[in-house]
């Protein structure tokens, strides 16, 4: 039985370790079939050529820093030596500096704010738009939020960043629709991934999942929003885009 993205090119962007959405969203991308290529950049770059070779087959690794103008406007180029064209982009791309983060939001600085907007909101349109001429007509793109409708403890201006890239995901939806390219983001609740080690007060968010979830939450488990990942990425959200899928157990549905 053919996999749900058998025949797909598709390019995850940010994987560093396996305890990382994007690392198990290529996971399940190739278990399911599709040809994956994965990117990060700097002193990570290492790790990440180590970490694919767990991978059920090594990807190519390509750099990819998006605050870099260099390494997007060559990333298309990078891109054809391994495919001729991509199906689906997973944008797992976000940063925020340590100050950025905790309970004194207006004490941060513009400059460290200015660089959480523009590696965790703007980076889902430049990153289309360095692999727009490679986008088959259907495409994919999905991009890994945290519900923004919200403030949350610690969150900070992260949480600004994320409630930008939810506003960004709907104008893009808006622009690239008509050339088939749908753009959806997956609202995963609370993981311990390496992004969560660096939220101050994390625990907050584990206590309440543990609650309120209707359907529990297992903080370690990255397959459900890897396999809502795919899902979007496959044909059988052929009408969907500017859309938010929540994959937190139900959490953003109930009330206190």
């Amino acid at each position: 039985m053919a996999g749900l993205l058998e025949g797909k090119r598709i390019l995850v962007a940010g994987v560093l370790t396996e305890a990382s959405i994007g690392y198990a969203t290529a996971r399940v991308a190739q278990q399911e079939g599709a040809q994956v290529i994965v990117t990060n950049f700097g002193r990570a770059l290492s790790i990440t050529k180590r970490i694919v070779k767990r991978l059920p087959s090594e990807p190519p690794v390509l750099e990819l820093d998006v605050t870099t103008e260099e390494h997007l406007a060559t990333l298309a180029d990078r891109i054809r030596e391994h495919v001729d064209g991509l199906d689906g982009v997973v944008h797992a791309i976000g940063f925020a500096p340590q100050n950025a983060l905790g309970e004194d939001f207006t004490g941060v600085p513009w400059g460290d704010v200015g660089t959480a907007l523009h590696v965790s909101t703007w980076s889902l349109a430049g990153l289309v738009q360095s692999v727009r001429p490679l986008l088959a007509n259907p495409a994919s793109v999905v991009g890994l939020d945290f519900d923004a409708s919200v403030a949350w403890p610690a969150y900070g201006w992260m949480g600004v960043a994320k409630a930008g890239l939810e506003s960004a995901t709907r104008y893009l939806a808006r622009e690239l629709g008509p050339d088939g390219i749908r753009v959806n983001l997956v609202s995963a609740g609370p993981l311990r991934t390496m992004a969560a080690k660096s939220i101050p007060g994390f625990a907050q968010f584990e206590d309440a999942w543990d609650t309120r979830a209707p359907l529990g939450w297992n903080l370690t488990d990255l397959e459900p929003a890897a396999r809502g990942c795919a899902a979007l990425l496959s044909d059988w959200f052929p009408a969907t885009t500017g859309e938010i899928v929540h994959v937190d157990g139900g959490f953003h549905a109930i009330g206190v």
